[in-house]
């Protein structure tokens, strides 16, 4: 677990060194838009913008919406970040990781890196198109062994799991699915973002307190099973955010709904940013999709969409642009609790662990 600096100003920046990438999840919105894609690669210049921020950086977290080992730059990312004193995570789909890749991984001193996963067998394959499993073990596998000959243990490894409600019912073999693989940490989320209205159906958004109570308890004996494997397993889930006798509807419009606590976003907008391939920075990922035109995907996904950017790198340093007026009006909203129209709904402020 990271640790937060005082001294620092953000927990983390998450930079988005692509936002190509050549699987086709069936959640993701890379794939869904990708004739709507902005498909960028961050250069050498734009990345080399944000050097002044890494210093009162904790930890960088070299992916966005893309594939990151599509950069051919990005080792030399890594090696700048490290050289400022930040640590250095991201998450990949497994599928460019030959040996040399996988050397470079330990040789440049990379923290952490997670791999994603959507299915214990077969579903994963299936929902995560032009990825396959057993290549994904095997290079953990490879990866461990390069660690081994290099006597480190750099970097940690985990999962980035994404549990589709049509995938609950395999969810509990994935302790025996990675023990023995040195897995550090396994994160099991949900789907947040529904791109097209036909994904609905897979989020796990609960329409009852039962119904939460449900899933809880079958994600509570996945815990359990995996401390039994020797493995750290976190859950995260939306929790059921209406009163007693509120009532969802067969379409939800998410926006509508009142959580009944103060919403804390899980990508902790107060201490960190989000910097797209094209140098757009905002609160997170999910106000800012890959896209170049976002009014051309809002039929496709159901509901409006709008991005929300402060600024962009290229034309303001970092810290101008954390310091505008708009950007600090925006963190004071979820400080308060009181949550500005972008993020009014948004399943990320209702998720438990």
């Amino acid at each position: 677990m990271w640790f937060f600096q005082p001294s620092r100003r953000w927990d983390w920046l998450q930079v988005e060194v692509s936002s190509q990438c050549p699987a086709a999840c069936i959640y993701c919105p890379t794939a869904l838009f990708r004739k709507e894609g902005s498909n960028l690669l961050m250069s050498m210049e734009t990345y080399h913008r944000l050097l002044p921020a890494f210093s009162r950086t904790r930890m960088v977290f070299l992916q966005g919406w893309g594939e990151p080992f599509l950069n051919p730059h990005l080792f030399e990312m890594v090696l700048q970040a490290k050289s400022a004193g930040c640590q250095v995570g991201m998450t990949t789909n497994g599928m460019l990781l030959d040996a040399d890749k996988l050397a470079g991984l330990v040789q440049s001193g990379v923290d952490m890196v997670a791999f994603s996963l959507a299915g214990c067998g077969e579903t994963n394959d299936a929902v995560r198109k032009g990825t396959r499993l057993v290549q994904v073990l095997e290079a953990i596998r490879q990866l461990n062994r390069i660690k081994e000959n290099e006597r480190t243990a750099r970097p940690v490894i985990h999962i980035a799991y994404m549990l589709l409600r049509s995938g609950l019912d395999e969810i509990e073999q994935l302790p025996s699915l990675l023990a023995g693989l040195g897995i550090s940490q396994v994160v099991v989320s949900t789907l947040d973002l529904a791109p097209i209205p036909a994904l609905n159906r897979e989020a796990l958004t609960p329409s009852s307190q039962d119904e939460y109570a449900g899933i809880r308890a079958r994600l509570d004996r996945l815990v359990t099973s995996g401390k039994q494997s020797g493995l750290e397993i976190r859950c995260q889930t939306v929790a059921f955010p209406f009163g007693d006798d509120a009532s969802v509807p067969a379409e939800p419009d998410m926006a509508a709904f009142l959580p009944v606590h103060r919403p804390a976003c899980t990508e902790n907008v107060e201490w960190a940013a989000f910097i797209s391939a094209g140098g757009d920075v905002s609160p997170c990922v999910y106000k800012n999709l890959p896209v170049t035109s976002p009014s051309g995907i809002t039929e496709q996904m159901g509901r409006s969409y709008q991005p929300l950017i402060f600024g962009n790198i290229r034309e303001q340093s970092l810290e101008d642009i954390w310091k505008s007026k708009a950007y600090r009006t925006f963190r004071r909203s979820h400080h308060s609790g009181h949550l500005e129209a972008p993020c009014q709904g948004c399943l990320k402020t209702m998720v438990t662990s």
